[in-house]
């Protein structure tokens, strides 16, 4: 590949960003092509197929993969390819701007399929209107907010918050790097030989194909158990451990080091070895129902446990710990609020002045942006909102954006809380729509959208830093890297919301009903909004018919009926997201989306707003944060452990565990002086280890699971026939899927994977 423009100062030194003395790989006072047309589209199209994927998943298990390293893998290998046809070449910053606009979809995916599908659980339809314009305020405002901390983050935190999967993400990037780019990278100290460029490449390859083809086999040709489980038995009855044995979570771990791990496992084993068992315990000798569950305690799953009591737990600790931490933060962030502030009276000649791997878009645009939004807000008629609502959105969203971007630094984009910080928004906003008396079916639209725009605000908020954390490592400009995720956002949100609808409209059932006396008053009925039948079900019966949303009385789900003029029942409309009936009137099947999380939105609406939500189980989360810091023990990652499944926290505490082996195995064979004392800094052995070849070898299973998932989605929903088979075939044959030894057996295959990762890691740089 031939080295891009380069425009260096005559023998300037490279310029420090503010406030810190890291000089990045491309410095200051090297310009290279960044900010291109060719590449925002390229990313913004990448971000589109990342986020289809991303909406597929977290509408059947409720967890999404960060995308940034994927595309990064994927912008390297597309432009050598088309400039080995001569037709296009991209440089370090350009790649880096695809990853970061095409970065944007799989976080806006994430809260459009957390909370828009509650919509209808809520008895209300999920219009593209509402859809598309929660995706994009939320994507805009959630970038928009990100902004004004990118130096108290990103700059004054370098060294404390890592950005696990943002530092990866850079050391793929300079592993793609040209021969010219490791020269300026001299400047900084970071430049590398021929021999180790080419071993950095061959490192992410071997990870990249090691991640995809374990994955596929996992989850699309079903050769292994995915997530093994150990349920005991008395004394501690319902206790349980399970793990997800997948490439990209060890990665994570690995890369974000032994002690958020084991802080984030901490709280699992807290969640699934003391609370389920303890709840077990003191709730079998029931013999009704204790809400807020639906069934005896007695006959309930550790995972039904957990759904109904455990979560709530989690998701207070999650608030209290978010709030803690924020406040904790608060004086580095106000400094660097009011340095942006400053903006707002800087002549442009002094502007140009700044270094340009610190210029930011102007806070005057930034502005101005927060207040079209606010705007936007109000005039969404779809949306229910007002005055009060758009105040909550700006006052949670802030919050919540910085809460989510220091958990990205410290634990990552796959592992960041969002649905919990979701869970703590409608809390304080239902609670304050409680306290004014706004209690009616309306106001339940009004808190899903203040939510569901504070969810998106808040995932982008965390993908907006761990972007900018890579493009201060590589020496990019943060402006051009904010107007390329800005863009990427509005392409993905426009999208994204189309095929949110589309998928729930392929899965919808049509359940015609018996004859029957009038369900409607026809006067009532006339007065309803009118529909068709859509899908394979129209060709049978292209009627019109009246939509009619009947309320469950004891709190359930609403349910949706087509009737007739003269009020009668003519279809039970069975959605795809969340519905029940997978097999139409001719006997074909369809794959329906459970949509986890966005029935536990619908069910705190309701809960608040009709006062049953279970307050003691949130208050005690409350406590077990408290308890922590008053230990003097950071209570956010341990939170993020009790709220998410142990099945996710397990494995990356694996990860972290491999990490620490390394790093001791790395620390014995350091050079000492001939006291026998090293000559090395711990400071300066873990920045050996964050640029260490595991570290590549952890990105590339993180870039290979994740790519995965996208065959792993086309499988199950085009190919939905095959995987049943598949899954049914391997069920009857194959004792490492399905049989008594299974979750040992499989196992096995993980074990091969942590120790390549181990091996990777304890090669040494010469």
């Amino acid at each position: 590949m031939t080295d891009a423009v380069i425009k260096p100062a005559a023998k300037a030194k490279p310029v420090k960003p503010a406030r810190s003395g890291f000089i990045p790989f491309i410095p200051a006072s090297v310009v290279l092509p960044e900010l291109t047309v060719l590449h925002l589209v390229i990313g913004a199209l990448l971000g589109v197929v990342f986020g289809a994927s991303s909406l597929y998943l977290v509408l059947k298990v409720g967890l999404t993969v960060s995308a940034s390293i994927p595309v990064a893998v994927i912008s390297i290998t597309l432009f050598r390819l088309l400039q080995r046809f001569g037709i296009a070449k991209a440089s370090i910053l350009q790649n880096n701007i695809v990853q970061t606009a095409g970065s944007a979809g799989e976080s806006i995916a994430f809260g459009l399929g957390v909370t828009m599908p509650a919509i209808m659980i809520l008895g209300f339809d999920m219009e593209i209107a509402r859809v598309m314009l929660v995706a994009v305020l939320g994507g805009l405002l959630g970038i928009l907010m990100m902004i004004p901390l990118r130096r108290a983050l990103i700059v004054e935190q370098h060294g404390i918050l890592k950005y696990p999967e943002g530092t990866a993400c850079a050391e793929v990037l300079k592993a793609g790097a040209t021969r010219g780019e490791h020269e300026i990278g001299q400047e900084a100290g970071q430049a590398q030989t021929e021999a180790e460029i080419a071993a950095g490449a061959r490192t992410i390859v071997t990870g990249f194909g090691v991640g995809l083809v374990y994955k596929l086999c996992e989850g699309v040709f079903k050769l292994w158990k995915d997530t093994p489980e150990q349920v005991f038995g008395a004394p501690l009855a319902k206790a349980s451990i399970a793990a997800e044995i997948s490439p990209e979570l060890l990665g994570v771990g690995y890369i974000i080091g032994p002690r958020i791990a084991s802080a984030m496992a901490a709280g699992g084993v807290l969640a699934y070895m003391v609370l389920i068992p303890m709840i077990q315990f003191f709730g079998s000798a029931a013999t009704g129902i204790i809400p807020p569950g639906k069934a005896p305690i007695a006959g309930m799953s550790p995972g039904e446990i957990r759904s109904a009591y455990v979560l709530y737990i989690g998701a207070g600790a999650v608030t209290a710990g978010g709030l803690i931490s924020l406040a904790r933060a608060m004086p580095t962030i106000w400094r660097s609020l009011q340095a942006g502030l400053t903006d707002f009276g800087v002549r442009r000649d002094a502007a140009a002045a700044v270094p340009r791997t610190d210029r930011d878009l102007s806070m005057k645009w930034v502005a101005l942006g927060l207040l079209v939004l606010v705007a936007g807000i109000l005039m969404a008629h779809s949306l229910q909102m007002n005055i009060l609502g758009a105040l909550l959105i700006v006052l949670f969203g802030f919050l919540f954006v910085t809460v989510s971007s220091r958990l990205t630094g410290e634990l990552g984009s796959s592992s960041n809380p969002i649905s919990g910080m979701t869970v703590a928004t409608l809390l304080l906003t239902c609670l304050i729509f409680l306290l004014v008396g706004w209690t009616g079916p309306t106001y339940y639209v009004t808190a899903l959208s203040v939510g569901g725009i504070v969810c998106i605000a808040a995932s982008n908020g965390g993908t907006t830093s761990q972007d900018l954390k890579t493009g201060f490592l590589l020496g990019s400009t943060p402006r051009s890297q904010q107007i390329a995720i800005m863009i990427g956002a509005l392409a993905s949100a426009i999208a994204l919301g189309p095929i949110l609808l589309a998928l729930n409209q392929a899965a919808t059932v049509y359940v015609p009903q018996p004859a029957g006396p009038a369900a409607v008053a026809p006067a009532a009925a006339a007065a309803l909004p009118t529909e068709a039948l859509k899908g394979p079900q129209h060709a049978q019966d292209g009627g019109v018919y009246h939509v009619w949303q009947k309320a469950d009385p004891s709190g359930g789900a609403a349910t949706r009926y087509l009737v007739r003029n003269d009020g009668t029942l003519a279809y039970l409309v069975d959605p795809g997201i969340n519905g029940h009936v997978k097999v139409r009137p001719d006997g074909t099947s369809v794959t329906k989306y459970d949509a986890p999380k966005a029935t536990l939105m619908s069910y705190i609406i309701k809960g608040i707003l009709s006062r049953q939500l279970p307050w003691a189980l949130v208050l005690l989360g409350v406590m077990i944060a408290a308890v922590l810091e008053m230990c003097a023990i950071p209570s956010l990652a341990f939170a993020v452990g009790v709220y998410l499944p142990v099945s996710s926290s397990l494995p990356i505490f694996v990860g972290g565990a491999v990490r620490w082996l390394v790093d001791r195995n790395s620390r014995n064979l350091a050079p000492k002086t001939s006291e026998g004392a090293e000559t090395l800094s711990e400071a300066e052995l873990s920045a050996e280890s964050d640029r260490s070849p595991g570290v590549l070898m952890a990105s590339g299973y993180i870039a290979g699971g994740a790519i995965a998932g996208i065959g792993i989605a086309f499988s199950a929903g085009v190919l939905g026939n095959f995987d049943r088979d598949i899954t049914k075939l391997m069920e009857g044959i194959n004792p490492v899927f399905n049989g008594a030894w299974s979750d040992l057996l499989s196992c096995l295959p993980f074990l091969g994977l942590m120790a390549l990762l181990f091996r990777a890691g304890s090669i040494r740089k010469r």
